[in-house]
């Protein structure tokens, strides 16, 4: 060998240089992006924690980017492994750092990413809303925010379009706040504390039903594709294969059926009378009165408060099915029937047994010092989303000053889970506080009307001097009920008086 390389032979040298470079090249090569997760077996996300994207609720991780996050690595074969990040920011500075594969967060296909991250459209698209309160003047163009902050959540997706339109309105200011998200900006300009604010299309129609008297004035822009972005550092592999994976999604309808899940039912959050409910009870409850007595009556409840938790969950429907997979009369979930012993959800014998032993099993969860009626309501709060985070709750609610075995006081509290700045501070974290309250709100309409349908005598006092409160129809099912603004009267049968809402 020392030979061939001598200088004498340069020829044969220059051979098995040229060689010993090849195999060293190849040796050492750095495998693909995509080669490399398979070989970790663990897909990194980061996202932040918002109803269009990612949240955990009663029934594990939801959101319309975690649904397609989690298909794709369940499609990869490894495991989806979330960072919760505090906002955009951090996330962003994360993607530079290439310290993760993925970011999802609701950011736009937008050119400004574009030395930075590769950028993948993942079906939605949304524009930058300008939204005021209901009993504020509402701005018509541009021109009318001229010397009047606009205030929006920090590195999002409206900064580009603001920044253009100073341009043509040189007295457009805007005001960033890290420390809120959404919910935090909504519920600012429901109170009146912001006068204007800036907000993406698809994260106000998912909130809008909280927030009444935020209005939208008008889009900044046409909408855009939102996308996941990814590190440029990145090569192309991961990239072309989401690419593909979604393109998979579009073609055989999944993309379609997610899109309606989390969106599909926004234009049906309307108010109807009573006269639906009542539809119902004649049509629909006779099929299944008897299981709700049957079964209430073996675990010490009120049938028809069992019967209203199973109208408020699935309209009396025994086929129905959530955007989370939870299904049939009571729309229980695989592990909550699993473990009250149900192995057919769909059965509305089983459902309703395992409805009536699960809400048993949540109301026993709840301290034997809280008085009833308010511990019928935390039972109803955490059947919805979770003890976990009613205890939360309940604690940001003692740290206040007020009473946390009051639900009075702590359904003041529960719609904080949904902002930054408190449920950073919980146990539990994010939740989506302000759907507990509502549907409480909801299940106790249904079991007055119920309570004076069905045993008018007992209520007859009671009614004589009150109307038939207003109802929801198209609630989504067991995730989303609507806001009324009405306030409904407590059956005489619970002996109290209602707390205004």
């Amino acid at each position: 060998m020392q030979h061939l390389l001598s200088g004498q032979n340069w020829p044969a040298r220059l051979f098995w240089l040229t060689l010993f470079s090849s195999l060293l090249i190849g040796g050492c090569s750095r495998p693909t992006t995509l080669a490399e997760i398979r070989s970790e077996g663990v897909l990194h996300v980061i996202t932040r924690n918002a109803p269009s994207i990612y949240y955990e609720d009663r029934d594990g991780p939801a959101g319309f980017e975690y649904e397609l996050a989690k298909r794709f690595a369940d499609h990869l074969g490894v495991e989806l492994r979330v960072r919760v990040a505090d906002d955009n920011t951090e996330i962003l500075s994360v993607l530079d750092r290439n310290y993760a594969h993925i970011g999802l967060a609701g950011f736009a296909d937008n050119p400004v990413y574009s030395d930075r991250f590769r950028a993948v459209p993942i079906g939605l698209s949304a524009e930058s809303v300008v939204i005021y309160n209901r009993d504020t003047p509402r701005p018509e163009t541009v021109a009318d925010l001229a010397d009047t902050p606009l205030h929006l959540i920090a590195d999002s997706n409206h900064l580009p379009h603001l920044e253009a339109l100073k341009a043509e309105v040189p007295g457009l200011e805007w005001q960033q706040h890290p420390e809120l998200d959404a919910a935090g900006i909504l519920e600012r300009v429901e109170s009146g504390e912001l006068p204007v604010a800036v907000i993406a299309s698809n994260e106000l129609a998912i909130n809008h039903v909280f927030f009444p008297a935020v209005k939208k004035a008008f889009s900044l822009n046409e909408p855009e594709n939102l996308a996941w972005l990814l590190p440029a550092e990145q090569d192309p592999s991961l990239v072309e294969a989401v690419e593909g994976f979604l393109g998979e999604l579009a073609s055989d309808g999944t993309l379609a059926q997610l899109k309606e899940r989390y969106y599909g039912h926004l234009d049906r959050l309307n108010y109807v009378g009573a006269r639906t409910f009542v539809h119902h009870v004649r049509n629909r409850l006779p099929r299944y009165e008897d299981l709700f007595r049957e079964f209430a009556g073996r675990h010490d409840l009120d049938w028809r408060l069992l019967a209203a938790i199973g109208y408020q969950e699935s309209h009396w429907r025994p086929n129905a099915v959530s955007p989370t997979g939870v299904r049939g009369l009571m729309m229980l979930t695989r592990n909550t029937a699993s473990y009250v012993g149900i192995d057919n959800r769909l059965d509305p014998k089983q459902s309703v047994e395992g409805g009536a032993r699960y809400f048993t099993m949540v109301y026993n969860r709840i301290p034997d010092r809280i008085s009833e009626p308010d511990r019928t309501w935390f039972a109803l709060a955490s059947y919805n989303v979770g003890f976990g985070h009613l205890e939360d709750a309940r604690r940001l609610t003692e740290g206040a000053g007020k009473d946390p075995d009051r639900w009075m006081d702590v359904k003041e509290f529960l719609p904080l889970l949904a902002q930054k700045e408190w449920y950073s501070k919980t146990r539990f974290g994010y939740a989506r506080g302000y759907e507990p309250v509502i549907y409480v709100q909801n299940i106790r309409r249904y079991y007055d009307v119920l309570a004076w349908m069905r045993d008018p005598a007992q209520n007859t006092e009671h009614l004589a001097s009150q109307e038939v409160p207003s109802l929801s129809e198209d609630m989504v099912i067991g995730e989303g009920p609507t806001l009324d603004e009405s306030h409904p009267s407590l059956p005489k049968s619970l002996g109290v008086t209602p707390p205004t809402l």
